[in-house]
């Protein structure tokens, strides 16, 4: 078990729905989501929307329905990206080691700091200090020795606290642990265990590597190793490049080829902007498409010389959107490049729309 690490995830307290509190006073205190409405879907929702069961990724009206008085906000992402600026700003004044997950959170590896300070615990309080004094949004933070942990403990005390797994407490805490709350373990995996009278951290670790290989495939010996508290991933500045994409995800969803090639041209065209940016270019063209029901269905074609420009990439998804299984309404278009001509650059992930799969 890796004892002698000390990381910190960090993540902001529903972040957009908090942004729009903060810079609209007259918000506070009422229920609030992020996106949504009749026909969109909930970016973020804010603490008193919560309490009405309405969480992130829901369906607009789904959450109309749980609270007909729910104030809905479009989003502003400049102004989000502006604030999560300055507060990795904050967190590089603690260390480089940082690993940004989103605009909301980050992995700090903060076991040799510039500050010099011992305590992990004491620099998450500082950091959380700082972040509101400059913002006047809160965080939470979870402190352990290794990245899962750190990012289990983080949703602990939320909103506005901080919650630290000590080396000699982790065995009992993961035993303790509800499946549910297995950072990597989602909703279908957590029935599967529950049918296999698996709930907590203990049931998980009476099974072997070899039955849990049985059961869940590779995810298995993550299961194995996580319930043991061993996680080795490092925190990673730089993150390998392997892809670049960019999605858009609609306010209204569209319904005729017509509406679909024009944006799928609009895409092609900001997908050639950033790869000249980056001076990137890629062999494997995906075409990704999100239906009104969130469905989701990609198609891929590869090439033996490089795409480089939009016209390019526009042709082969118009051919790969006439391979399209359904004739449904479409909520998502997205392209993305791989097989790249250089492994040497971090990912990215061009969102033009709401990411409605990376929120809180």
């Amino acid at each position: 078990m890796q004892s002698d690490r000390k990381i910190i995830h960090v993540d902001m307290d529903a972040f957009y729905a908090s942004v729009e509190q903060h810079d609209f006073p007259e918000l506070k205190g009422k229920p609030l989501v992020v996106g949504g409405g009749q026909y969109g879907v909930v970016a973020a929702a804010s603490y008193e929307a919560r309490k009405f069961g309405i969480r992130s990724a829901m369906p607009g009206k789904i959450a109309l329905e749980k609270c007909p008085h729910l104030i809905v906000v479009k989003p502003r992402f400049a102004r989000y990206k502006e604030i999560s600026q300055q507060i990795r700003k904050i967190f590089y004044e603690f260390t480089d080691l940082v690993e940004p997950l989103s605009l909301d959170e980050a992995y700090l590896d903060v076991t040799e700091n510039k500050k010099g300070i011992e305590s992990a615990q004491e620099i998450a309080r500082q950091i959380r200090s700082r972040i509101f004094e400059e913002t006047g949004l809160t965080a939470s933070a979870g402190i352990s020795v290794n990245k899962f942990l750190a990012k289990v403990a983080s949703d602990y005390r939320k909103p506005n606290g901080q919650k630290s797994i000590h080396p000699t407490q982790i065995l009992e805490f993961m035993e303790k642990l509800p499946i549910e709350k297995f950072y990597g373990i989602g909703k279908v995996t957590a029935n599967k265990m529950h049918e296999l009278h698996i709930y907590t951290g203990k049931e998980l670790k009476q099974k072997s590597l070899e039955e849990l290989t049985r059961l869940f495939g590779k995810s298995g010996n993550y299961y194995y190793n996580v319930v043991r508290g061993i996680h080795h991933s490092e925190v990673k500045p730089h993150r390998i490049q392997k892809s670049v994409a960019v999605e858009e995800t609609f306010w209204e969803n569209l319904v005729d080829e017509e509406s679909v090639f024009k944006q799928l041209q609009i895409i092609s065209e900001e997908l050639e902007t950033r790869l000249s940016k980056k001076e990137i270019k890629g062999k494997s063209l995906t075409l990704k498409i999100k239906y009104k029901d969130f469905t989701v269905y990609t198609r891929s074609r590869t090439q033996e010389v490089y795409f480089d420009n939009a016209q390019d990439f526009y042709e082969t998804a118009q051919k790969l959107w006439e391979l399209r299984p359904f004739d449904k309404p479409v909520r998502l278009l997205g392209l993305s490049l791989s097989n790249l001509n250089t492994q040497e650059k971090k990912h990215i992930s061009v969102q033009l729309k709401i990411p409605f799969e990376e929120f809180e």
